[in-house]
């Protein structure tokens, strides 16, 4: 599966780079800008007479490929991922669960959060938990 993949790859490449030469090598109808001086010319003297019939069917069918090929590609990928071997999937990213620090510049957190053994990270040492404040002498 993986080298049908690479195939339609290397084809949507080269319809795209197509697909732009077509677009470029089209005359304005103004008969002036970058489709003159990109070779409306030598477009006109290749095809003759129906040079606009030529270029507009083949940027029609070109785009049409382009289209056809990026789906099929997408299926193809999609097909793989699901069905593909375990090895084959999308790596994931771990998730940290260290406590995100306030941005500087910003008021310190009016509690302070300890720090889980797990989050701890390695080498350093554990934060202790502060003891609860003693509680006010009640008078008699």
């Amino acid at each position: 599966m993986s080298i049908v993949i690479w195939i339609l790859t290397l084809f949507l490449i080269l319809t795209s780079f197509f697909l732009i030469l077509i677009v470029l090598a089209q005359k304005a109808k103004s008969d002036g800008g970058v489709g003159a001086a990109m070779g409306g010319g030598v477009a006109e003297a290749a095809f003759g007479a129906e040079t606009s019939n030529v270029l507009s069917k083949s940027t029609i069918y070109a785009s049409i490929a382009f289209f056809v090929l990026a789906l099929v590609l997408y299926l193809t990928r999609l097909h793989q991922q699901h069905h593909g071997p375990a090895g084959a999937a999308l790596p994931t990213i771990p998730v940290s669960t260290a406590p995100v620090l306030p941005p500087m510049g910003s008021p310190a957190p009016a509690v302070a959060v300890p720090l889980t053994p797990a989050a701890t990270p390695v080498g350093a040492p554990a934060a202790a938990m502060p003891a609860p404040a003693p509680e006010p002498a009640k008078k008699p």
